[in-house]
């Protein structure tokens, strides 16, 4: 998955409610694509219906953005430590530094589309756009500046007003007047199969429309979290595209063209745009100085994969299962466990196209929701208070920490035990002593036991397990010995799953579930 902007460099590097723009009184500036402002185009019997009307009168609103950025070139091993082009690799900034020991830079651009939505010059685009180089967790970039290029090439210097790095949307502001712009519609009512156009300026070209049919909705596509939610196209979107507007035949921004699919970096016929109907109350809350406000219930969660699915005995795609439970949070108090299968919010059930995340993040904060859950194949249901999701920052660290009990003391393994789980799942498994967790860089106290070996030709292979991991649990029963796991797996395959559920630690991070298939014997 790939956004859908671009960026040149000398060096590479590497929802709240509300309509944001409403009609004022008689006389004054409307909207490009105000009501009644746009001629109806019918097509002739058997032609396609011609876009010129729509994308003349719409274009005006769309315009470019580019950033300047200074980007710190990444710190290198000196290949030529030691010898005669020591100082010259460090010279020329090989190291990362100059020869005075200061960080060297380069300049780079990037390119990417908005539109305005107000005639005194607010513009909504992606927070990527003007957030420097995506992903490159390796380089340090700072956008020195941004400027908007409208459709006539008139330039301007803009500000930002507001930014949301989960939503992946920001608002600008431009100094002008009577500047066109367009509104908002209504993405509720969008269905699969509607003609739209998407609008931007791929690769610096200019203004450039693109049209094409809606291809699916609600679509995740892997990003995680509460905006994990798109209209899929195939309106051709390239890079720079992102930030640009999908419109639908009345001429309303029903979409902001974010992200493509693509294994080359160019279109093929499959694109993404957040929806009006998210959109807009991120975008209302940022233009007017807000800060946007999400629920949150405290925990890490994992969809429910087949191979998840099979270990536990449950459906598919039905619910979501808890990886993680943060003290002190909604979940905690409530009595959420880790182990447990979320199978419905507040009423909504929860699948693939409508996530816990998705569910929760748009719950009001403080309300009292129901919340459904699968415990040892026991369906039950709690209550939950949504509080109010805490700054990204202080989430990364959280799970970062990974999980440890401070009362855990490791029991030895037999080798016999170790021998029956290499022959039913692949892993040869051996007690987790003071002196292993220390080795793979664990605190000396972590419950479980760790993976000695893994049959490359296992199923767990297939799945990344790999030396050095830990099985905190097997199908939800904590384990402290390789005894313990093998029979966790005998009593799967007496209960006749094919699978059983491992839950995996790999040094501090969060741990993960993991299916895994019994070998048959």
């Amino acid at each position: 998955m790939r956004y859908a902007y671009a960026i040149t460099a000398a060096m590479l590097a590497g929802g709240a409610t509300a309509t944001l723009v409403t009609q004022g009184p008689a006389g004054a500036q409307v909207a490009q694509n105000a009501p009644g402002t746009i001629a109806a185009a019918t097509p002739r019997p058997g032609a396609p219906l011609s876009f010129a009307d729509l994308a003349a009168k719409l274009q005006p609103a769309v315009v470019n953005i580019s950033t300047t950025q200074r980007v710190q070139v990444q710190q290198q091993q000196n290949p030529f430590a030691g010898s005669p082009f020591e100082d010259l690799f460090k010279r020329f900034g090989g190291g990362g530094t100059d020869d005075q020991g200061r960080p060297v830079t380069r300049e780079a651009t990037s390119l990417g589309s908005g539109f305005i939505i107000s005639p005194d010059g607010y513009i909504v685009t992606n927070n990527h756009v003007i957030s420097g180089a995506p992903g490159n967790a390796q380089a340090t970039t700072t956008v020195s500046s941004i400027t908007v290029t409208l459709n006539d090439r008139k330039e301007y210097k803009a500000r930002v007003i507001g930014k949301d790095v989960n939503s992946d949307l920001a608002v600008l502001k431009i100094e002008a007047k009577g500047l066109p712009f367009v509104q908002f519609g209504d993405s509720t009512r969008t269905r699969v199969g509607d003609w739209v156009l998407a609008v931007g300026q791929p690769y610096g070209l200019g203004g450039t429309v693109t049209a094409g049919i809606v291809s699916a909705l609600h679509r995740n596509i892997g990003l995680g979290g509460a905006y994990d939610r798109y209209i899929q196209t195939d309106a051709s979107i390239n890079q720079g595209n992102s930030g640009g507007p999908m419109f639908d035949l009345n001429g309303n921004v029903i979409g902001i063209n974010t992200a493509i699919f693509s294994p080359t970096g160019g279109n093929v016929g499959i694109g993404f745009a957040i929806p009006a109907e998210e959109a807009k109350p991120v975008i209302d809350a940022l233009r007017t100085g807000g800060r946007v406000k999400r629920g949150y219930f405290g925990v890490g969660i994992q969809p429910m994969s087949d191979d998840i699915a099979a270990g536990l005995g449950l459906p598919k795609d039905r619910g979501e299962i808890i990886t993680r439970v943060e003290p002190g949070y909604p979940a905690a108090r409530a009595g959420i466990r880790q182990g447990d299968v979320i199978t419905k919010v507040n009423n909504e059930e929860i699948t693939p196209d409508n996530t816990l995340s998705y569910i929760v993040a748009n719950l009001p904060i403080g309300s009292r929701v129901p919340v459904e859950l699968i415990r040892d194949g026991k369906r039950q249901t709690v209550t939950a208070v949504v509080s109010e999701r805490p700054p990204e920052d202080q989430l990364a660290a959280a799970a970062g920490e990974g999980l440890q009990d401070e009362n855990a003391t490791p029991t030895p393994g037999t080798p016999n035990a170790g021998a029956s789980t290499r022959a039913s799942i692949g892993l040869t498994l051996q007690a987790l002593t003071p002196e292993i967790a220390r080795q793979i860089g664990v605190p000396p106290t972590t419950r479980g036991v760790v993976v000695a070996a893994v049959d490359a030709s296992s199923d767990a292979a297939t799945e990344g397990l790999q030396r050095g991991d830990i099985i905190l649990s097997v199908n939800q029963r904590p384990v402290l010995t390789a005894a313990e796991v093998a029979a966790a797996v005998q009593a799967a395959k007496a209960a006749n799953r094919t699978n059983v559920l491992l839950l995996v630690q790999r040094g501090n991070g969060p741990a993960r579930y993991v299916g895994v298939e019994i070998r048959a014997q």
